[in-house]
């Protein structure tokens, strides 16, 4: 089974908790084997307030495909409304992106992996390598650290909730 890492945020209602709601559906359908700590991040790209971001380590047998549209349905029965054609971003209660997928690369018009934007996002790659500092990113070829020892983005992003080992037993997102 591919490792899969998903990144997890929210920036409406109560957003540690619908971050909680997102793991524990989540496990229902893959199996999450650890859960990096929660960050404030400020919004990139998007309108609403500061973000709670984290990534889920994961094995699904699913298909990449098959993966997204449960993705979807999560967000959908959490009350995340679609974008409609031409809106900006907005606030949003759950946000469930596929960023990596073993080693595969697919580059579709509803599923690109890796994440089109998971190097220029330091909320996405603080936790990532808090789950696993020695990853490599498929296509650059690069380790996900030393893209972010480069990243030159100035958005806040901090550490809220730490979580000793990130294994889901001692996790108090779980």
């Amino acid at each position: 089974m591919p490792v899969v890492y998903i990144g997890l945020g929210s920036n409406k209602g109560q957003k540690i908790r619908n971050i909680q709601e997102a793991i524990r559906r989540l496990k229902e359908k893959i199996t999450v084997t650890r859960i990096s700590s929660l960050y404030l991040a400020e919004p990139v790209g998007t309108r609403g307030g500061w973000f709670i971001n984290c990534v889920v380590k994961s094995h699904s047998t699913y298909s990449p495909d098959y993966l997204l549209r449960e993705l979807l349905k999560i967000e959908e029965k959490m009350g995340r409304e679609p974008r409609k054609p031409g809106e900006k971003k907005g606030p949003r209660v759950i946000d469930l992106d596929i960023l990596l997928y073993g080693q595969v690369t697919i580059e579709e018009s509803n599923l690109v992996i890796p994440h089109p934007r998971l190097t220029e996002r330091k909320f996405v790659l603080l936790p990532l390598m808090e789950l696993d500092p020695e990853i490599s990113h498929p296509v650059q070829m690069k380790k996900l650290k030393n893209i972010l020892n480069e990243l030159n983005d100035s958005h806040r992003v901090e550490k809220i909730l730490e979580v000793s080992n990130g294994s889901c037993q001692n996790n108090p997102l779980k």
